[in-house]
């Protein structure tokens, strides 16, 4: 592991929209708990279907950041609207 903060913004960039997918996993049980405690009583299939929505959204977008990395990695190629 790195001990510093990456010199490269576009790494650093990278590692925001990681935790990014984070955020996207648990918002939605913490949605599903409001739900549940105080608007509509459905416990406990509020924080279900928020946890089967943050999952299925959550790993959606990592599969894709990933593969999007990987192939960024290969080409060479800097994305649009990075500096040469």
């Amino acid at each position: 592991m790195p001990e510093g903060p990456p010199e490269d913004q576009r790494e650093l960039g990278y590692y925001f929209t990681l935790a990014q997918v984070g955020f996207e996993m648990v918002v939605p049980i913490g949605l599903g708990l409001i739900f549940d405690r105080y608007l509509w009583g459905w416990a406990p299939w509020g924080l279900i279907g928020g946890a089967v929505f943050g999952f299925v959204g959550g790993l959606t977008h990592l599969v894709l950041l990933t593969n999007r990395h990987d192939r960024e990695d290969r080409s060479g190629k800097p994305r649009q609207g990075d500096a040469p």
